[in-house]
């Protein structure tokens, strides 16, 4: 039971990140940048709007058109996937050809447009088949009530079996990074071990070289 449970939990939290909403404040020349752990072969799609800061009501009010964001999009191995300026509302998709962490950085524009104030991006992300319009697909292929939940279904099924593969992954290269660490604690002892060994030796012999020296013995 307990193995279960250690191996369901972290898919259950993985689900519960599918689909994150969240806004932010940037300013000039600032870059905010979130990670999101994404199976390998999975679409994302990010709605993003965003609202410049009014400083005479005192709150944000949406932004003008010369206004954008910058974003760039970086896989596992530090490769850009995305880099591409887009406008004040609107959104931004890719698709994850690797497992792991994605770093998804966004950034104004400019540097000057706004006069040191503030801008508040609203941001959306959604991943695997909640990044799926349904109701386009149903459109588009003409499927009824029960094929367009059948096609819900298989997609679910499918980005469940994507995530355990992913948390296998996960734990491979866990279960690899412990057995290094083990083999270089393993081989750092020995390493000192044997360095305490040879001062011993080298001490014995320095001092029985000063005890003949001096007749001592």
């Amino acid at each position: 039971m307990l193995y279960q449970i250690k191996y369901i939990l972290p898919l259950i939290l993985s689900f519960c990140t599918l689909n994150s909403a969240l806004y932010f404040h940037i300013g000039e020349t600032e870059r905010k940048c979130f990670i999101e752990e994404i199976p390998d072969e999975t679409t994302v799609i990010a709605n993003y709007k965003v609202e410049l800061y009014d400083p005479r009501s005192g709150g944000f009010m949406p932004s003008s058109p010369g206004i954008g964001m910058h974003v760039e999009v970086r896989d596992p191995d530090d490769k850009t996937i995305l880099s591409r300026v887009y406008s004040s509302e609107g959104r931004f998709v890719f698709t994850s050809h690797l497992p792991g962490e994605h770093v998804i950085c966004m950034f104004s524009n400019s540097t000057a447009w706004f006069s040191g104030s503030q801008l508040r991006v609203h941001l959306d992300i959604q991943v695997g088949e909640h990044a799926i319009d349904y109701a386009n697909v149903a459109q588009k292929e003409k499927l009824t009530e029960l094929q367009l939940r059948i096609r819900q279904l298989l997609d679910q099924v499918e980005q469940i079996v994507k995530e355990q593969n992913y948390q296998r992954y996960r734990e491979e290269r866990f279960r690899q990074t412990s057995e290094s660490t083990n083999s270089r604690v393993l081989w750092w002892s020995l390493i000192q071990t044997a360095i305490l060994l040879v001062m011993g030796a080298w001490q014995m012999r320095h001092l029985k070289s000063f005890f003949e020296a001096k007749k001592l013995v």
